[in-house]
Protein backbone atom coordinates (compact mmCIF):
# COMPACT_ATOMS: atom_id res chain seq x y z
CA UNK A 1 0.00 0.00 0.00
CA UNK A 2 1.00 3.36 -0.83
CA UNK A 3 1.48 6.37 1.75
CA UNK A 4 -1.59 8.38 1.14
CA UNK A 5 -4.81 6.82 0.38
CA UNK A 6 -7.68 9.20 1.00
CA UNK A 7 -11.72 9.03 0.85
CA UNK A 8 -13.97 11.56 -0.27
CA UNK A 9 -17.58 10.66 0.43
CA UNK A 10 -20.23 12.59 -1.63
CA UNK A 11 -22.37 15.48 -0.63
CA UNK A 12 -26.19 15.55 0.56
CA UNK A 13 -28.42 15.95 -2.64
CA UNK A 14 -26.99 13.41 -4.80
CA UNK A 15 -25.73 10.71 -2.67
CA UNK A 16 -28.67 10.97 -0.32
CA UNK A 17 -30.90 10.09 -2.40
CA UNK A 18 -29.25 6.93 -3.87
CA UNK A 19 -31.53 4.74 -1.67
CA UNK A 20 -28.51 3.88 0.89
CA UNK A 21 -31.10 1.95 2.72
CA UNK A 22 -31.83 -0.47 0.18
CA UNK A 23 -30.20 -3.37 -0.63
CA UNK A 24 -31.39 -4.13 -3.64
CA UNK A 25 -29.36 -1.37 -5.23
CA UNK A 26 -25.50 -1.41 -4.65
CA UNK A 27 -24.81 2.46 -4.01
CA UNK A 28 -23.83 2.12 -0.34
CA UNK A 29 -19.92 1.04 -0.70
CA UNK A 30 -19.27 2.12 -4.49
CA UNK A 31 -15.90 3.76 -5.06
CA UNK A 32 -14.34 5.60 -7.53
CA UNK A 33 -10.56 5.61 -7.54
CA UNK A 34 -8.69 8.84 -8.45
CA UNK A 35 -5.39 9.06 -9.96
CA UNK A 36 -3.50 11.92 -11.15
CA UNK A 37 -0.52 11.13 -12.97
CA UNK A 38 3.35 13.16 -13.27
CA UNK A 39 6.76 12.10 -13.25
CA UNK A 40 9.68 12.49 -11.21
CA UNK A 41 10.99 15.01 -13.56
CA UNK A 42 9.50 17.98 -11.16
CA UNK A 43 11.10 17.36 -8.01
CA UNK A 44 9.36 16.22 -4.45
CA UNK A 45 8.31 19.95 -4.01
CA UNK A 46 6.41 20.37 -7.56
CA UNK A 47 4.85 16.55 -6.68
CA UNK A 48 3.56 17.62 -3.28
CA UNK A 49 1.84 20.52 -4.79
CA UNK A 50 0.05 18.05 -7.66
CA UNK A 51 -0.93 16.16 -4.95
CA UNK A 52 -2.59 18.83 -2.92
CA UNK A 53 -4.09 20.11 -5.67
CA UNK A 54 -5.27 16.65 -7.00
CA UNK A 55 -7.15 16.33 -3.57
CA UNK A 56 -8.27 19.58 -4.06
CA UNK A 57 -9.95 18.70 -7.43
CA UNK A 58 -11.52 15.79 -6.14
CA UNK A 59 -12.65 17.17 -3.21
CA UNK A 60 -14.99 19.39 -5.51
CA UNK A 61 -15.81 16.55 -7.65
CA UNK A 62 -16.48 14.07 -4.52
CA UNK A 63 -19.22 16.61 -3.44
CA UNK A 64 -21.30 15.73 -6.88
CA UNK A 65 -21.37 12.14 -7.24
CA UNK A 66 -23.96 9.39 -5.68
CA UNK A 67 -20.24 7.24 -4.94
CA UNK A 68 -17.20 7.66 -2.20
CA UNK A 69 -14.28 9.22 -4.41
CA UNK A 70 -10.86 7.85 -3.39
CA UNK A 71 -7.96 9.59 -4.09
CA UNK A 72 -4.83 7.59 -4.89
CA UNK A 73 -1.28 9.09 -4.44
CA UNK A 74 0.54 10.12 -7.25
CA UNK A 75 1.34 8.26 -9.79
CA UNK A 76 5.42 8.61 -11.69
CA UNK A 77 6.23 4.82 -12.76
CA UNK A 78 5.33 2.21 -14.35
CA UNK A 79 5.60 -0.13 -11.09
CA UNK A 80 3.77 2.08 -9.35
CA UNK A 81 0.62 2.56 -11.76
CA UNK A 82 0.51 -1.61 -12.19
CA UNK A 83 0.68 -1.81 -8.45
CA UNK A 84 -2.15 0.93 -8.61
CA UNK A 85 -4.12 -1.03 -10.76
CA UNK A 86 -4.13 -4.48 -9.40
CA UNK A 87 -4.87 -3.10 -5.87
CA UNK A 88 -8.21 -1.80 -7.98
CA UNK A 89 -8.58 -4.45 -9.43
CA UNK A 90 -8.78 -6.96 -6.42
CA UNK A 91 -10.68 -3.87 -3.99
CA UNK A 92 -14.63 -5.52 -4.16
CA UNK A 93 -15.83 -2.06 -3.56
CA UNK A 94 -13.86 -0.25 -6.48
CA UNK A 95 -16.22 0.10 -9.61
CA UNK A 96 -13.88 2.47 -11.67
CA UNK A 97 -11.33 4.51 -12.24
CA UNK A 98 -10.52 7.98 -13.11
CA UNK A 99 -7.21 9.29 -14.04
CA UNK A 100 -6.07 12.89 -14.94
CA UNK A 101 -2.84 13.81 -15.91
CA UNK A 102 -2.22 17.26 -13.46
CA UNK A 103 1.25 17.28 -15.44
CA UNK A 104 3.15 15.72 -18.31
CA UNK A 105 3.11 11.71 -17.72
CA UNK A 106 5.15 10.00 -20.33
CA UNK A 107 2.39 7.25 -22.05
CA UNK A 108 4.76 4.63 -21.95
CA UNK A 109 5.20 4.04 -18.52
CA UNK A 110 1.13 3.79 -18.12
CA UNK A 111 1.50 0.81 -20.96
CA UNK A 112 1.55 -2.16 -18.30
CA UNK A 113 -0.83 -0.96 -15.84
CA UNK A 114 -3.42 -0.20 -18.50
CA UNK A 115 -3.24 -3.17 -19.55
CA UNK A 116 -3.84 -4.58 -15.78
CA UNK A 117 -6.65 -2.49 -15.36
CA UNK A 118 -10.24 -4.43 -15.53
CA UNK A 119 -12.56 -1.89 -13.57
CA UNK A 120 -14.46 0.94 -16.01
CA UNK A 121 -11.93 3.64 -17.03
CA UNK A 122 -12.86 7.80 -17.39
CA UNK A 123 -10.39 10.16 -18.64
CA UNK A 124 -11.05 13.15 -16.94
CA UNK A 125 -9.48 16.05 -19.09
CA UNK A 126 -9.52 19.01 -16.69
CA UNK A 127 -6.98 20.98 -14.41
CA UNK A 128 -7.11 22.76 -10.98
CA UNK A 129 -7.12 26.68 -11.80
CA UNK A 130 -10.25 27.59 -13.51
CA UNK A 131 -8.90 30.10 -14.99
CA UNK A 132 -5.36 31.43 -16.07
CA UNK A 133 -3.50 34.17 -13.88
CA UNK A 134 -2.50 35.95 -16.68
CA UNK A 135 -0.58 38.46 -14.59
CA UNK A 136 1.38 36.47 -12.72
CA UNK A 137 2.00 34.00 -15.13
CA UNK A 138 5.36 32.21 -15.39
CA UNK A 139 7.26 28.44 -16.00
CA UNK A 140 6.77 27.93 -12.49
CA UNK A 141 2.95 27.88 -13.40
CA UNK A 142 3.23 26.32 -16.74
CA UNK A 143 5.55 23.41 -15.58
CA UNK A 144 2.60 22.07 -13.08
CA UNK A 145 -0.35 23.13 -14.70
CA UNK A 146 -0.04 20.93 -18.08
CA UNK A 147 -2.61 18.25 -18.70
CA UNK A 148 -3.40 20.63 -21.92
CA UNK A 149 -0.67 18.32 -23.11
CA UNK A 150 -0.29 15.84 -20.67
CA UNK A 151 -3.70 14.48 -21.10
CA UNK A 152 -3.15 14.43 -24.59
CA UNK A 153 -0.52 11.88 -24.45
CA UNK A 154 -2.57 9.61 -21.85
CA UNK A 155 -5.19 10.08 -24.44
CA UNK A 156 -2.86 8.52 -27.48
CA UNK A 157 -1.92 5.72 -25.53
CA UNK A 158 -5.33 4.89 -24.45
CA UNK A 159 -5.94 5.10 -28.37
CA UNK A 160 -3.34 3.48 -29.62
CA UNK A 161 -3.78 0.36 -26.96
CA UNK A 162 -7.54 0.00 -27.80
CA UNK A 163 -8.85 1.00 -24.19
CA UNK A 164 -12.20 1.52 -24.10
CA UNK A 165 -12.99 4.74 -21.37
CA UNK A 166 -15.15 7.32 -21.34
CA UNK A 167 -13.88 11.24 -21.50
CA UNK A 168 -14.92 14.27 -19.91
CA UNK A 169 -13.68 17.81 -20.71
CA UNK A 170 -14.16 20.64 -18.74
CA UNK A 171 -13.02 22.09 -15.19
CA UNK A 172 -14.45 20.08 -12.29
CA UNK A 173 -16.40 23.25 -10.87
CA UNK A 174 -19.05 23.37 -13.92
CA UNK A 175 -22.20 21.61 -12.86
CA UNK A 176 -21.97 19.79 -16.83
CA UNK A 177 -18.95 18.37 -15.66
CA UNK A 178 -20.11 17.06 -12.32
CA UNK A 179 -23.22 15.48 -13.99
CA UNK A 180 -21.55 13.64 -16.77
CA UNK A 181 -18.85 12.24 -13.86
CA UNK A 182 -21.81 11.49 -11.87
CA UNK A 183 -23.48 9.61 -15.22
CA UNK A 184 -20.48 7.62 -15.36
CA UNK A 185 -20.08 6.74 -11.53
CA UNK A 186 -24.25 5.71 -12.33
CA UNK A 187 -23.31 3.13 -15.22
CA UNK A 188 -19.55 1.83 -12.96
CA UNK A 189 -22.21 0.73 -10.57
CA UNK A 190 -24.20 -0.99 -12.86
CA UNK A 191 -21.47 -2.40 -14.77
CA UNK A 192 -19.88 -3.23 -11.21
CA UNK A 193 -23.15 -5.21 -10.28
CA UNK A 194 -23.74 -7.37 -13.25
CA UNK A 195 -20.70 -8.77 -12.66
CA UNK A 196 -22.41 -10.98 -10.04
CA UNK A 197 -26.29 -10.39 -11.66
CA UNK A 198 -28.14 -13.19 -11.09
CA UNK A 199 -31.31 -13.43 -13.42
CA UNK A 200 -33.79 -15.97 -12.67
CA UNK A 201 -36.05 -17.38 -15.53
CA UNK A 202 -39.75 -19.14 -14.83
CA UNK A 203 -39.47 -21.61 -17.27
CA UNK A 204 -38.31 -20.38 -21.06
CA UNK A 205 -38.33 -18.14 -23.73
CA UNK A 206 -42.41 -18.16 -24.62
CA UNK A 207 -42.44 -20.39 -27.48
CA UNK A 208 -41.58 -19.48 -31.64
CA UNK A 209 -40.49 -15.84 -30.62
CA UNK A 210 -36.95 -15.01 -32.02
CA UNK A 211 -35.65 -11.61 -30.15
CA UNK A 212 -36.16 -13.28 -26.62
CA UNK A 213 -33.73 -15.31 -27.28
CA UNK A 214 -29.97 -15.16 -27.63
CA UNK A 215 -26.67 -16.11 -26.23
CA UNK A 216 -26.81 -16.47 -22.56
CA UNK A 217 -22.74 -17.29 -22.79
CA UNK A 218 -21.91 -14.19 -24.89
CA UNK A 219 -23.89 -11.98 -21.66
CA UNK A 220 -21.71 -13.68 -18.68
CA UNK A 221 -18.21 -13.17 -20.93
CA UNK A 222 -19.06 -9.68 -22.07
CA UNK A 223 -21.07 -8.58 -18.70
CA UNK A 224 -20.86 -11.23 -15.77
CA UNK A 225 -24.64 -11.78 -15.80
CA UNK A 226 -25.33 -15.44 -14.74
CA UNK A 227 -29.09 -16.52 -16.42
CA UNK A 228 -30.81 -19.41 -14.45
CA UNK A 229 -34.02 -21.43 -15.09
CA UNK A 230 -36.21 -22.66 -12.73
CA UNK A 231 -39.25 -24.37 -13.27
CA UNK A 232 -42.33 -22.43 -12.22
CA UNK A 233 -43.31 -24.89 -9.54
CA UNK A 234 -40.51 -24.14 -7.39
CA UNK A 235 -41.89 -20.85 -6.96
CA UNK A 236 -45.55 -22.17 -6.83
CA UNK A 237 -44.21 -24.12 -3.64
CA UNK A 238 -42.88 -20.31 -1.83
CA UNK A 239 -46.17 -18.70 -3.13
CA UNK A 240 -47.99 -21.02 -1.37
CA UNK A 241 -46.17 -21.52 1.61
CA UNK A 242 -46.95 -17.49 2.19
CA UNK A 243 -48.02 -17.04 6.23
CA UNK A 244 -51.23 -15.63 6.44
CA UNK A 245 -50.54 -12.86 8.57
CA UNK A 246 -47.86 -11.48 5.66
CA UNK A 247 -50.69 -11.44 3.42
CA UNK A 248 -53.06 -9.72 5.37
CA UNK A 249 -50.09 -7.23 6.12
CA UNK A 250 -49.25 -6.87 2.83
CA UNK A 251 -52.89 -6.45 1.66
CA UNK A 252 -52.87 -3.61 4.22
CA UNK A 253 -49.90 -2.11 2.54
CA UNK A 254 -51.69 -2.19 -0.69
CA UNK A 255 -54.61 -0.19 0.36
CA UNK A 256 -52.44 2.20 1.90
CA UNK A 257 -50.68 2.71 -1.48
CA UNK A 258 -53.49 2.43 -3.86
CA UNK A 259 -57.03 3.33 -5.01
CA UNK A 260 -58.73 0.05 -4.13
CA UNK A 261 -61.74 -1.47 -6.37
CA UNK A 262 -64.11 -2.40 -4.14
CA UNK A 263 -64.54 -5.83 -5.21
CA UNK A 264 -61.04 -6.39 -3.81
CA UNK A 265 -61.23 -5.43 -0.54
CA UNK A 266 -61.83 -7.16 2.64
CA UNK A 267 -65.60 -8.48 2.37
CA UNK A 268 -65.63 -7.60 -1.21
CA UNK A 269 -66.92 -9.82 -4.14
CA UNK A 270 -62.91 -10.61 -5.61
CA UNK A 271 -60.94 -9.80 -2.25
CA UNK A 272 -59.43 -14.05 -2.39
CA UNK A 273 -57.99 -12.34 -5.49
CA UNK A 274 -56.20 -9.65 -4.09
CA UNK A 275 -54.78 -12.12 -1.04
CA UNK A 276 -53.50 -14.33 -3.86
CA UNK A 277 -51.45 -11.77 -5.40
CA UNK A 278 -50.38 -10.91 -2.11
CA UNK A 279 -49.09 -14.42 -1.96
CA UNK A 280 -47.66 -14.67 -5.37
CA UNK A 281 -45.73 -11.26 -4.25
CA UNK A 282 -44.05 -12.90 -0.91
CA UNK A 283 -43.19 -15.73 -2.90
CA UNK A 284 -41.87 -13.97 -5.47
CA UNK A 285 -39.74 -12.18 -2.80
CA UNK A 286 -38.53 -14.57 -1.00
CA UNK A 287 -37.51 -17.02 -4.15
CA UNK A 288 -35.07 -14.35 -5.32
CA UNK A 289 -34.10 -13.36 -2.56
CA UNK A 290 -32.87 -16.96 -1.53
CA UNK A 291 -31.39 -16.98 -5.24
CA UNK A 292 -29.88 -13.47 -4.58
CA UNK A 293 -30.97 -12.50 -7.88
CA UNK A 294 -31.89 -9.10 -8.78
CA UNK A 295 -33.78 -9.68 -11.90
CA UNK A 296 -36.25 -12.39 -13.23
CA UNK A 297 -38.52 -13.44 -16.00
CA UNK A 298 -42.09 -15.25 -16.42
CA UNK A 299 -43.67 -16.77 -19.00
CA UNK A 300 -47.57 -16.74 -19.54
CA UNK A 301 -47.39 -20.14 -21.70
CA UNK A 302 -45.50 -22.05 -18.21
CA UNK A 303 -47.70 -21.25 -15.49
CA UNK A 304 -47.63 -24.39 -13.59
CA UNK A 305 -49.59 -24.72 -10.56
CA UNK A 306 -49.92 -20.68 -9.75
CA UNK A 307 -53.54 -19.18 -10.20
CA UNK A 308 -52.42 -16.10 -11.78
CA UNK A 309 -50.16 -15.06 -14.41
CA UNK A 310 -48.13 -12.34 -12.05
CA UNK A 311 -48.66 -8.56 -12.30
CA UNK A 312 -49.17 -6.76 -9.12
CA UNK A 313 -46.26 -8.36 -7.56
CA UNK A 314 -43.82 -7.93 -10.78
CA UNK A 315 -45.57 -4.21 -10.80
CA UNK A 316 -44.16 -3.68 -7.38
CA UNK A 317 -40.56 -5.43 -7.49
CA UNK A 318 -39.69 -3.89 -10.53
CA UNK A 319 -41.17 -0.16 -8.51
CA UNK A 320 -38.32 -1.59 -6.21
CA UNK A 321 -35.35 -2.01 -8.67
CA UNK A 322 -35.87 -5.13 -9.66
CA UNK A 323 -35.17 -6.09 -13.50
CA UNK A 324 -37.61 -7.72 -15.26
CA UNK A 325 -38.90 -8.99 -18.80
CA UNK A 326 -42.15 -11.34 -19.78
CA UNK A 327 -41.86 -14.55 -22.26
CA UNK A 328 -38.53 -15.63 -20.67
CA UNK A 329 -36.34 -11.92 -22.11
CA UNK A 330 -33.81 -12.73 -20.29
CA UNK A 331 -31.69 -9.69 -21.93
CA UNK A 332 -34.54 -7.45 -21.01
CA UNK A 333 -34.49 -8.04 -17.56
CA UNK A 334 -31.13 -7.68 -17.52
CA UNK A 335 -31.45 -4.20 -19.22
CA UNK A 336 -33.70 -3.02 -16.96
CA UNK A 337 -32.01 -3.87 -13.87
CA UNK A 338 -28.95 -2.22 -15.09
CA UNK A 339 -30.90 1.10 -15.57
CA UNK A 340 -32.65 0.68 -12.54
CA UNK A 341 -29.31 0.96 -11.03
CA UNK A 342 -28.29 3.44 -13.16
CA UNK A 343 -31.44 5.88 -12.33
CA UNK A 344 -31.51 5.13 -8.35
CA UNK A 345 -32.39 8.80 -6.78
CA UNK A 346 -33.25 10.01 -9.81
CA UNK A 347 -36.18 11.33 -10.76
CA UNK A 348 -38.12 9.65 -13.14
CA UNK A 349 -38.64 5.90 -13.35
CA UNK A 350 -38.08 3.23 -15.28
CA UNK A 351 -40.53 0.19 -16.90
CA UNK A 352 -40.45 -2.89 -18.71
CA UNK A 353 -42.00 -1.84 -22.04
CA UNK A 354 -43.74 -2.98 -25.48
CA UNK A 355 -44.53 -0.84 -28.79
CA UNK A 356 -47.97 -2.15 -28.61
CA UNK A 357 -50.22 0.05 -31.16
CA UNK A 358 -50.41 3.47 -32.78
CA UNK A 359 -52.12 6.50 -33.66
CA UNK A 360 -51.49 7.10 -36.94
CA UNK A 361 -53.12 10.58 -37.26
CA UNK A 362 -51.45 12.90 -39.76
CA UNK A 363 -51.02 15.68 -37.54
CA UNK A 364 -49.69 13.62 -34.20
CA UNK A 365 -48.77 10.00 -34.79
CA UNK A 366 -48.21 8.17 -31.39
CA UNK A 367 -46.97 5.02 -30.29
CA UNK A 368 -49.30 3.52 -27.04
CA UNK A 369 -46.87 1.50 -25.29
CA UNK A 370 -48.17 -1.26 -22.56
CA UNK A 371 -48.24 -5.16 -21.78
CA UNK A 372 -50.63 -7.80 -20.76
CA UNK A 373 -49.96 -6.65 -16.62
CA UNK A 374 -46.56 -5.72 -16.16
CA UNK A 375 -45.76 -1.94 -16.33
CA UNK A 376 -43.73 -0.41 -13.37
CA UNK A 377 -45.42 2.11 -11.29
CA UNK A 378 -42.18 4.42 -11.28
CA UNK A 379 -43.12 6.12 -14.56
CA UNK A 380 -46.55 6.91 -13.22
CA UNK A 381 -48.78 9.66 -13.91
CA UNK A 382 -50.47 9.93 -10.33
CA UNK A 383 -51.62 7.38 -7.70
CA UNK A 384 -52.47 3.96 -9.52
CA UNK A 385 -55.71 2.05 -8.91
CA UNK A 386 -55.49 -1.58 -8.05
CA UNK A 387 -58.03 -3.36 -10.56
CA UNK A 388 -59.08 -7.19 -11.80
CA UNK A 389 -59.68 -7.62 -15.03
CA UNK A 390 -59.81 -10.67 -17.30
CA UNK A 391 -57.06 -12.24 -19.17
CA UNK A 392 -57.83 -13.90 -22.83
CA UNK A 393 -54.04 -15.70 -22.31
CA UNK A 394 -52.65 -17.78 -20.08
CA UNK A 395 -55.47 -19.88 -18.88
CA UNK A 396 -55.81 -18.94 -15.26
CA UNK A 397 -57.38 -16.80 -12.86
CA UNK A 398 -58.13 -13.26 -13.76
CA UNK A 399 -55.07 -11.47 -12.40
CA UNK A 400 -54.77 -8.25 -10.29
CA UNK A 401 -52.80 -5.14 -11.91
CA UNK A 402 -52.06 -1.68 -11.16
CA UNK A 403 -53.45 0.64 -13.69
CA UNK A 404 -52.41 4.08 -14.41
CA UNK A 405 -50.97 6.13 -17.90
CA UNK A 406 -46.88 7.23 -18.08
CA UNK A 407 -46.23 10.69 -16.92
CA UNK A 408 -45.42 13.49 -19.56
CA UNK A 409 -41.99 14.22 -20.10
CA UNK A 410 -38.54 13.00 -21.87
CA UNK A 411 -37.80 10.02 -22.15
CA UNK A 412 -35.97 7.68 -23.83
CA UNK A 413 -36.90 4.30 -24.87
CA UNK A 414 -34.19 1.25 -25.35
CA UNK A 415 -33.79 -2.37 -26.43
CA UNK A 416 -31.31 -5.10 -26.63
CA UNK A 417 -30.94 -7.60 -29.05
CA UNK A 418 -28.29 -10.49 -30.08
CA UNK A 419 -26.96 -10.55 -33.81
CA UNK A 420 -25.14 -13.59 -33.63
CA UNK A 421 -21.88 -11.49 -33.97
CA UNK A 422 -22.62 -8.84 -31.09
CA UNK A 423 -25.38 -7.57 -28.67
CA UNK A 424 -27.12 -3.92 -30.27
CA UNK A 425 -28.72 -1.47 -27.93
CA UNK A 426 -30.94 0.51 -30.17
CA UNK A 427 -32.18 3.44 -28.94
CA UNK A 428 -34.97 6.04 -29.43
CA UNK A 429 -35.54 9.95 -27.86
CA UNK A 430 -39.26 9.94 -27.14
CA UNK A 431 -41.57 12.62 -25.84
CA UNK A 432 -43.98 11.05 -23.50
CA UNK A 433 -47.68 12.80 -23.90
CA UNK A 434 -51.03 12.17 -22.17
CA UNK A 435 -53.32 10.38 -24.20
CA UNK A 436 -55.25 12.22 -26.36
CA UNK A 437 -58.47 11.05 -24.96
CA UNK A 438 -59.87 9.10 -22.35
CA UNK A 439 -58.62 4.90 -22.13
CA UNK A 440 -61.73 3.71 -19.95
CA UNK A 441 -61.58 0.20 -21.24
CA UNK A 442 -58.21 -0.37 -21.39
CA UNK A 443 -57.86 -2.42 -18.52
CA UNK A 444 -53.69 -2.21 -18.42
CA UNK A 445 -51.36 0.49 -17.56
CA UNK A 446 -49.87 2.65 -20.85
CA UNK A 447 -47.51 5.15 -21.94
CA UNK A 448 -48.11 7.01 -24.84
CA UNK A 449 -45.08 8.81 -26.82
CA UNK A 450 -44.15 10.99 -29.45
CA UNK A 451 -41.07 9.34 -31.26
CA UNK A 452 -37.71 11.55 -32.23
CA UNK A 453 -37.46 12.77 -34.64
CA UNK A 454 -40.59 11.68 -36.37
CA UNK A 455 -42.62 8.45 -36.19
CA UNK A 456 -41.81 8.04 -39.88
CA UNK A 457 -38.29 8.22 -39.55
CA UNK A 458 -37.66 6.53 -35.42
CA UNK A 459 -39.90 3.80 -36.82
CA UNK A 460 -38.30 2.89 -39.87
CA UNK A 461 -34.62 3.23 -37.88
CA UNK A 462 -36.08 0.82 -35.28
CA UNK A 463 -37.21 -1.97 -37.52
CA UNK A 464 -33.85 -1.31 -40.18
CA UNK A 465 -31.75 -1.76 -36.78
CA UNK A 466 -33.85 -4.89 -36.11
CA UNK A 467 -34.27 -3.43 -32.59
CA UNK A 468 -37.03 -5.83 -30.40
CA UNK A 469 -40.36 -5.42 -29.24
CA UNK A 470 -39.34 -5.86 -25.38
CA UNK A 471 -37.58 -2.72 -24.28
CA UNK A 472 -37.28 -0.39 -21.37
CA UNK A 473 -38.74 2.41 -21.31
CA UNK A 474 -36.96 5.18 -18.96
CA UNK A 475 -37.05 8.81 -17.90
CA UNK A 476 -34.58 9.28 -15.31
CA UNK A 477 -31.28 7.99 -17.20
CA UNK A 478 -30.57 9.65 -20.39
CA UNK A 479 -28.80 8.95 -23.70
CA UNK A 480 -25.30 9.72 -22.66
CA UNK A 481 -25.48 6.71 -19.72
CA UNK A 482 -26.59 4.35 -22.76
CA UNK A 483 -23.42 5.76 -24.93
CA UNK A 484 -20.97 5.14 -21.84
CA UNK A 485 -22.68 1.68 -21.37
CA UNK A 486 -22.33 0.80 -25.19
CA UNK A 487 -18.33 2.33 -24.79
CA UNK A 488 -17.42 0.40 -22.13
CA UNK A 489 -18.59 -2.75 -22.79
CA UNK A 490 -18.24 -2.70 -26.39
CA UNK A 491 -21.89 -3.36 -26.81
CA UNK A 492 -23.19 -1.47 -30.05
CA UNK A 493 -25.89 1.27 -29.60
CA UNK A 494 -27.87 2.44 -32.66
CA UNK A 495 -29.30 5.73 -31.28
CA UNK A 496 -32.40 7.09 -32.86
CA UNK A 497 -33.15 11.02 -31.98
CA UNK A 498 -33.64 14.43 -33.23
CA UNK A 499 -31.13 14.50 -35.62
CA UNK A 500 -31.69 10.93 -36.87
CA UNK A 501 -32.37 10.52 -41.16
CA UNK A 502 -33.51 7.75 -42.49
CA UNK A 503 -30.08 7.92 -45.17
CA UNK A 504 -27.78 8.29 -42.23
CA UNK A 505 -28.99 5.96 -39.79
CA UNK A 506 -28.49 2.93 -42.75
CA UNK A 507 -25.45 3.86 -43.38
CA UNK A 508 -24.42 4.13 -39.56
CA UNK A 509 -25.77 0.54 -39.57
CA UNK A 510 -23.81 -0.50 -42.35
CA UNK A 511 -20.78 1.42 -41.01
CA UNK A 512 -21.07 -0.92 -37.92
CA UNK A 513 -21.62 -4.03 -39.80
CA UNK A 514 -18.32 -3.81 -41.75
CA UNK A 515 -16.82 -3.18 -38.57
CA UNK A 516 -18.04 -6.80 -36.09
CA UNK A 517 -17.50 -8.42 -39.34
CA UNK A 518 -13.50 -7.44 -39.77
CA UNK A 519 -13.51 -7.74 -35.82
CA UNK A 520 -15.46 -11.10 -35.86
CA UNK A 521 -12.57 -12.67 -38.53
CA UNK A 522 -9.59 -11.64 -36.36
Amino acid sequence: MLALTSSISSAAGEGDNVLDADPHIPYQRATLWFLSGSQDLYGPEAIAKVQSQTREVAERLGQALPVTLRVEPILKDADGIVETMRRANSDPDCVGVIAWMHTFSPAKMWIRGLRELRRPLLHLHTQANESLPWATLDMDFMNLNQAAHGDREFAYILTRLGIPRATVVGHVSHPSVQARVATFARVAVALSESRGLRVVRFGDNMRRVAVTGGDMIRLEDQLGVAVDTYGVNDLVAMVDAAEDAAVNSLVDEYIASYDVAAELLPGGTRAEALRYAARLELGLRAFLTGKQAAAFTTNFEDLGGLRQLPGLAVQRLMADGYGFAAEGDWKTAFLLRALKVMAAGLPGGASFMEDYTYDLSPDRPLILGSHMLEVCPSIAAGRPTLEIHPLGIGGREDPVRLRFTAAPGSGVVVGMCDLGNRLRLVANVIELVDPPAPLPLLPVAAAVWEPKPSFEVATEAWLTAGGPHHTVLTTAVGVEALEMLGTLTGIELALIDSATTSRSFARELRQSDSVYSVTATR
